[in-house]
């Protein structure tokens, strides 16, 4: 078994971000958490264990990040993983492995997901602004991961989508 702590990833290890569309809690949370726990004790690539771990995050946000100090995860080893996700969206009745969503937390600090555009369109009617804090889907190492996965949205990519002149 390879599975490790998240936490005792390295800073460079690699990083892939899954969403959930809603909120994961009970017994789904458990089904996702089960199925990733049991890819990640046998993940291999090119026949070789890769030291894994996973982070699960407001019952929305899935990590996976690899130490690739040793074995550095291929194509077919991620796909994998990929494929063990999108096999269970249906049963958990969200979605995982879709791009192009932009996940935020809300007056209220519930977390909402909206495509760029709606996020864009919010953003502009001022429900959403500068500080409003935002999740960075697209990290792609721990250290990042660790430190900014959740920032105001002024201090991330989703600054691109806040309008550039607001009226004071």
């Amino acid at each position: 078994m390879a599975a490790t702590s998240f936490r005792q990833l390295p800073g460079e290890a690699r990083v892939w971000i899954f969403a959930a569309s809603e909120p994961l809690t009970g017994d789904k949370a458990d089904a996702l958490l089960a199925a990733t726990d049991e890819y990640l004790d046998s993940w291999q690539a090119h026949g070789l264990p890769l030291t894994c771990a996973r982070d699960w995050r407001d019952d929305r946000f899935l990590a996976i990040g690899v130490d690739q100090r040793d074995a550095h995860a291929s194509g077919c080893s991620i796909d994998g993983l990929f494929r063990v996700l999108q096999r269970l969206e249906p049963a958990l009745g969200t979605s995982l492995v879709v791009g192009g969503r932009v996940f935020y937390r809300d007056a209220d600090g519930t977390i909402t997901c909206a495509s760029r555009a709606d996020f864009a369109t919010r953003a502009q009617a001022g429900s959403i602004a500068d500080a409003t804090p935002v999740f960075d889907t697209s990290i792609t190492v721990a250290s990042a991961y660790r430190e900014r996965f959740e920032q105001p949205a002024a201090a991330s990519w989703h600054a691109a989508l806040l309008p550039t002149s607001r009226p004071r």
